[in-house]
């Protein structure tokens, strides 16, 4: 497995900042996977086997770790994993849709279990990671300490009515332009790119130039075909495999201290984020202020240092 090493990690480095999270990682390299290898890297080495350590998954699907690079902040006190699923980012691309399954992506939390050697997990997701996050808690695995659900698709068909309304509340016209696409089938159309560039900036990032995109420079790229076979071709419009998707019915088995976090304007509902938080018994919810899908960019600071409170609550 090949390792990355760098030196020098002072622990006196604010964890808020920017740039302590954006960090290269102490150690990176491959696991194999069901279908062939997926690339992840670590930071806070030095607490393995100290304390749980952080498996953060990315959405998409079909995005990349470089999306959750805050984290890393946490790695002066815990273990952090950051990684690229099956199919995108620095991990392999064998092309097998038979792997792009639910069932394929959260196998290969064990995987990185079993190769790291990690008996006590922390599992946190963002978006489409949360629902990876909210599957592995729900099988209850040993170990398991923690839970970090954040802007979760939990329910397909709730995450669609929910952005219907917020669809109802843009210009008519653009509100209009999107319905009439999607009816039609043009979605790959510059019309309806344009209608839902401003919806993302409704409900996306509300912050121009999103700050997350820092942590994207020069990274890997994503899976488009994952992300349209999945889901479909925008946030709120997903004709894909996951259009039945639904695992609140199991929500109630998580058994762990358990964190839900979405943004005020956030495409993951801030009213559906509470129901679901309501059915895991004493989980905490944060709503983000004038935050959207992007909860990490529209308020990094924020988003981390609750993180790390709810983590010294649940744990110490």
């Amino acid at each position: 497995m090949r390792r990355l090493l760098i030196s020098g990690l002072l622990a006196i480095l604010a964890f808020t900042s920017p740039s302590f999270a954006h960090q290269d990682p102490e150690i990176a390299g491959y696991i194999e996977v069901d279908g062939g290898r997926i690339w992840y890297r670590l930071n806070g080495s030095e607490h393995m086997g100290k304390k749980p350590a952080i498996i953060m998954m990315h959405g998409g699907p079909g995005g990349t770790h470089r999306s959750n690079m805050p984290y890393v902040a946490l790695s002066d006190e815990y273990p952090v994993i950051l990684y690229d699923q099956l199919g995108t980012g620095n991990s392999d691309r064998p092309g097998n849709i038979e792997t792009w399954t639910v069932e394929h992506f959260v196998a290969e939390i064990d995987r990185i279990r079993d190769a790291l050697g990690l008996r006590d997990v922390i599992i946190a997701g963002h978006s489409w990671g949360g629902t990876l996050a909210a599957e592995y808690a729900t099988r209850r695995p040993e170990g398991l300490q923690a839970a970090i659900l954040s802007s979760p698709l939990i329910s397909t068909h709730q995450w669609l009515a929910d952005n219907q309304v917020w669809i109802d509340q843009l210009p008519e016209d653009v509100a209009a332009t999107i319905r009439r696409h999607e009816a039609n089938g043009t979605t790959d159309t510059p019309e309806y790119r344009a209608a839902e560039a401003e919806f993302y900036k409704r409900h996306m990032c509300r912050t121009s130039p999103c700050p997350l995109e820092r942590y994207r420079t020069d990274g890997p790229k994503g899976n488009g075909e994952m992300y349209e076979y999945m889901w479909g071709p925008s946030e709120f419009f997903a004709p894909g495999t996951l259009r039945d998707y639904d695992i609140s019915p199991k929500l109630a088995s998580i058994n762990v201290p358990t964190q839900m976090i979405c943004g005020e304007f956030d495409e993951a509902a801030p009213k559906s984020c509470m129901k679901y938080a309501d059915m895991i018994d004493g989980a905490k919810t944060l709503i983000v202020p004038d935050a959207g899908h992007a909860t990490m960019g529209d308020n990094e600071k924020l988003y981390i240092t609750t993180v790390r409170q709810f983590l010294h609550d649940a744990l110490e």
